[in-house]
């Protein structure tokens, strides 16, 4: 019977006695437990990313946007209404219960002109809830007016465009062009930074009214709806289609709330993660194989003291244990090497991209280092396996 000191010894020799050997053996270990972990990090990253770029602006929001499609019960029958949006629907849907603010959106692009500079940028046609409903400050000035229609030829500009258009001259009270059209500007926004690749300050904000002369439209693109803490979205989509209905006559628009929005997000997301990850743990298989070789060598290099240990009474079964032992020893050094690597690269993410939520987790540290356990033990069975059932006399003569 072996000590338990002794069997961590007769375990752990293979691995320290050879560390170059162990270190190419366990490398395919390390490469796929680096690649399960740091594209799950990742995975976990960019879905936070997303999820927080998109939640920035409340999660008490409701779209709405013109068309419903529906199945009907005539061969491939999938019918589409699409009806246009209006100010006056807009109009309506602020006077519900529960609406705090209600936002028409219009947006396209084109050239953006002072003076002698252009730039070509997006245009957002909006009104003046705007600001307030996504929390848009204001750096000077004010922003678009409440006029109900026929509104000024006003506009306020991002803080990008601000800089490129102006540099350090005071814009306020100045006339640009927007597609050939002369705006004063009357305002400037706050810095807001970019969410999804879209530069939030690299834009002109003008009345929807103008905006949708502008870009040749007769409806609004969508309109959303801020509703109060004290009602529930559920409520709100409830009060939003009554009113809708009433109006149009028929669902021909589509209603979208941003827990919805968020819950589907986040279910995508987070198979695309599993899904990647997966694609990494193809490593492991490579580092398993590794295993299992090095295993399978060190089975007939080890027979004559495999004789020995069975010849002074040592239990198949503690034999086993012991082989086992040795190749889970090799896959958590494969694990240890691997999650190096991982926080490395980690740290570098965070270094070049610190706006990227990107860190390790616990519970993916618990899951690579339970994954290496069993690669090592499943890698593992069959030469340990094969060791057990040494006959002492057989080994002693072939060796």
């Amino acid at each position: 019977m072996i000590r338990p000191d002794d069997w961590l010894r007769l375990a752990t020799s293979p691995v320290t006695s050879q560390p170059g050997k162990s270190v190419l053996t366990a490398l395919g270990i390390a490469i796929g437990i680096a690649a399960v972990t740091l594209l799950t990090t990742l995975g976990h990253g960019v879905r936070q990313y997303v999820l927080d770029s998109f939640s920035q602006f409340g999660t008490r929001i409701i779209a709405i946007t013109p068309g419903h499609s529906e199945t009907a019960g005539m061969a491939g029958g999938l019918i589409s209404s699409v009806r246009l949006l209006t100010l006056d629907d807009a109009e309506a849907l602020a006077r519900i219960t529960g609406s705090e603010w209600v936002v028409s959106n219009v947006q396209g692009s084109g050239p953006i002109r002072y003076g002698e500079r252009v730039r070509s940028t997006e245009i957002l046609g909006t009104t003046s809830d705007f600001n307030q409903a996504w929390d848009f400050p204001l750096a000077m000035g004010k922003f678009l007016p409440d006029t109900g229609g026929n509104s000024p030829a006003v506009a306020v500009i991002g803080d990008t465009l601000y800089r490129e258009l102006f540099r350090s001259e005071n814009p306020l009270g100045k006339f640009i062009r927007i597609g050939g059209q002369r705006y004063r500007v009357i305002g400037v926004m706050q810095p807001k930074g970019s969410t999804l690749g879209f530069d939030l300050d690299d834009m002109a904000y003008i009345p929807a009214d103008r905006a949708l002369t502008l870009f040749n439209r007769e409806g609004l693109m969508e309109v959303d709806v801020v509703f109060s803490e004290g009602t529930t979205s559920s409520q709100m989509l409830e009060r939003i289609k009554a009113v809708m209905m009433k109006r149009h006559g028929q669902e021909d628009f589509t209603l979208t709330s941003q827990d919805e929005m968020l819950s589907s997000m986040n279910r995508i997301l987070g198979i695309l993660t599993i899904g990647v990850a997966a694609l990494g743990g193809i490593s492991l298989l490579v580092g398993g194989v590794g295993i299992f070789t090095i295993m399978t060598t060190n089975l007939t290099e080890r027979t004559a003291e495999i004789g020995l240990l069975r010849a002074i009474g040592c239990p198949r079964r503690q034999l086993l244990s012991l082989f086992l032992g040795e190749a889970v020893m090799l896959s958590l050094f494969g694990a240890f090497i691997g999650i190096v690597i991982t926080a490395v690269v980690v740290a570098l993410l965070s270094l070049l991209a610190p706006a990227f939520p990107v860190q390790i987790q616990f519970s993916t540290l618990g899951l690579a280092i339970a994954v290496a356990t069993i690669t090592g033990l499943i890698s593992g069975i069959w030469p340990a396996y094969k060791s057990s059932r040494l006959s002492p006399i057989e080994a002693l003569r072939g060796e």
